[in-house]
């Protein structure tokens, strides 16, 4: 019986070599999307491409503290603090929990969907429409009874 290697395989070279096309081309439009993210919400796209300083900018654009890139170094809570901060993008955007999933499970649908799509950035983690000065009624104010 002969001895097989997987390495003798003649179709193996040319279908690594379209999945690693594929992959790059891949990458280059998830980091495009990345890039788009930044200059939407006001950062310079370059940061995208810088490892350690696009996670900075990235917590500048969702409103957190520079400190927390220590929190996404630990093993463990790095999970629950980049679930977070996906969730704070999302909400950056407008979008809510379900689009947060979509960060989270299909980046590389997402992330360019959030960039090259017509989502507008509403300021770190939606706060540009979470309160509004007209609507505002002080819980303490008793000068007009509430309507019944």
């Amino acid at each position: 019986m002969e001895n097989y290697d997987s390495y003798s395989s003649s179709a193996s070279g040319p279908i690594s070599g379209v999945f690693s096309i594929f992959a790059f081309a891949l990458s280059i439009f998830v980091i495009a999307g990345f890039w788009k993210i930044f200059v939407k919400a006001g950062k310079p796209g370059w940061a995208a491409i810088i490892p350690i300083y696009n996670i900075i900018v990235l917590l500048e654009i969702v409103g957190k503290p520079v400190w927390w890139i220590i929190l996404l170094l630990i093993p463990c809570v790095n999970l629950i603090f980049a679930v977070w901060m996906y969730n704070l993008l999302s909400k950056s955007f407008g979008q809510n929990e379900g689009f947060t999933i979509g960060l989270l499970f299909l980046p590389f649908i997402f992330f360019p969907l959030l960039g090259f799509g017509n989502y507008r950035y509403i300021g770190p983690a939606g706060m540009a429409n979470s309160f509004n000065d007209n609507n505002y009624r002080d819980p303490f104010d008793n000068r007009t009874p509430p309507q019944v």
